[in-house]
Formats: C-alpha cells, sequence, structure tokens
C-alpha cells in the first residue's frame, strides 16, 4: 500500500464529505449552515490542491481543475458570508445564505467529479 496514494484519497474524500455536510440543510436558513464547516471545507480543499500540484498526467491535469474550481467557489462563498456581516450589516438573511450554500453546492459538484475521477482511475490501474 502506498501512503501517499492514501493521504491523497483521505484529502480529496475528507474535502467532499465537508463540503456535503456544509451544504446540507434548508438552503436559506443560517442555522443549518455552521461557519466553522465552511472554513474545514476551505482549508481542506486547499490542502487537496496542494497534494495534486505534482501530478504531471492529463488526470492529474483535471483533477487540479476541479480543486481549483471546488476551492475558488468555497472562498466566493466565505468572501460572500465575510460581506453580509463585516462589510454590509445586513447580516445572513435568508438570500445570502442561499447564495452561500449555492456556491457550496458548485463546489460539492467539483469534488463529487474529483471523487468520481479519482476512483476511475484507481480502477484501471486494477486492470
Amino acid at each position: 500500500m502506498n501512503l501517499e496514494k492514501v493521504i491523497f484519497g483521505f484529502f480529496i474524500v475528507l474535502a467532499l464529505t465537508l463540503n456535503f455536510g456544509f451544504f446540507l440543510g434548508d438552503i436559506d436558513n443560517p442555522a443549518h449552515h455552521d461557519i466553522i464547516e465552511l472554513f474545514l471545507a476551505i482549508i481542506v480543499n486547499l490542502i487537496a490542491t496542494g497534494l495534486k500540484l505534482g501530478d504531471r498526467s492529463q488526470i492529474g491535469a483535471v483533477l487540479l481543475a476541479t480543486s481549483l474550481v471546488a476551492d475558488l467557489q468555497l472562498l466566493a462563498a466565505a468572501v460572500v458570508w465575510s460581506m453580509a456581516v463585516h462589510v454590509t450589516g445586513s447580516g445572513l438573511d435568508s438570500s445570502v445564505m442561499a447564495t452561500i450554500v449555492s456556491l457550496s453546492g458548485g463546489a460539492l459538484i467539483a469534488n463529487v467529479v474529483s471523487v468520481v475521477m479519482l476512483v476511475t482511475e484507481t480502477l484501471m490501474l486494477r486492470r
């Protein structure tokens, strides 16, 4: 068993599960979406992106692209949250929360694509 591949897979799947945990719940209810979980999803996604940087294969390039999309979406969600709470002072009303959760949903799709590609690549290596 290759420890590097285990760590790589761990962070990719953890990024997906943390993002899913944040995404789950009523789209416009701030009580269903924790800022700590969004923060952890961002950190783990950034770590997963860093782990994908060394791969020079075509599938590695697509994995990196999906990770960059997820990073961008999650960072945009964090910016919207920060702007609503600290800059505009409007707080987390239902429309702002829907925007944040929608951005997280885009990142979730990118993470799903990344995990599917990882599993597919693993299955192809076995043959």
